[in-house]
């Protein structure tokens, strides 16, 4: 399927091709392991990626990879703890907005660093330094359910999850996605990538 093909999908076939994708990677059967050059002239003309991921900067989390996606398939917004923030949020509004994006997806990961940096601030106050704190205090109204008399592996992947969650509700949030979401043209799903097994999680 070429780029400018792409956003024909519907949002569920758009999330079963991020699904197919994983499970290929999974199977050390992906296709996209080289450059592509005989579709650059197709893509400078233009994007259509099928879906739009929020994930964190972890460099052990590469959607392209995860979901063996080739050049101009995935519109990817980065940054530390998958935070939403008026930056991001604006990235996100362009995707819906201009690329018309069937699919949005808010990718975690187990081990998170950012998270895990909340979870301290709440159970100590511990605070980092300016800029890393903002991201920070951008997590911890998402994990304030946790339970913190959990084992700390156990609290941080609750943590993880929530926080997840918690992107999700301020996207959906967004005039741009609730419009296109009630009229069935946009799905937004969270999913938490597992770094020791290579698996992409959707969460319920």
């Amino acid at each position: 399927m070429s780029a400018h093909s792409a956003s024909t999908l519907s949002p569920d076939e758009a999330l079963q091709r991020l699904k197919d994708g994983n499970e290929r990677f999974l199977a050390g059967t992906a296709r996209f392991l080289t450059a592509q050059s005989d579709i650059f002239a197709e893509l400078a003309k233009g994007q259509q990626p099928f879906a739009t991921i929020l994930t964190c900067s972890d460099s052990r989390v590469p959607p392209e990879l995860i979901f063996d996606a080739g050049f101009g398939e995935l519109f990817i917004i980065r940054v530390a703890g998958n935070v939403v923030s008026p930056e991001i949020a604006g990235s996100l509004q362009y995707a819906g907005q201009h690329l018309h994006t069937p699919l949005f997806v808010v990718l975690g990961h187990t081990g998170c660093g950012a998270v895990g940096a909340a979870i301290d601030s709440r159970l100590h106050g511990t605070r980092q330094l300016s800029r890393i704190q903002l991201l920070v205090d951008s997590i911890l109204p998402g994990i304030a359910d946790v339970d913190l008399e959990l084992t700390p592996e156990k609290m941080l992947a609750q943590a993880v999850e929530a926080n997840v969650r918690w992107s999700v509700r301020q996207i959906l949030e967004s005039p741009e996605v609730r419009g296109r979401r009630d009229d069935g043209s946009v799905k937004l799903v969270g999913a938490v990538y597992e770094i020791a097994t290579g698996r992409a999680r959707l969460l319920q």
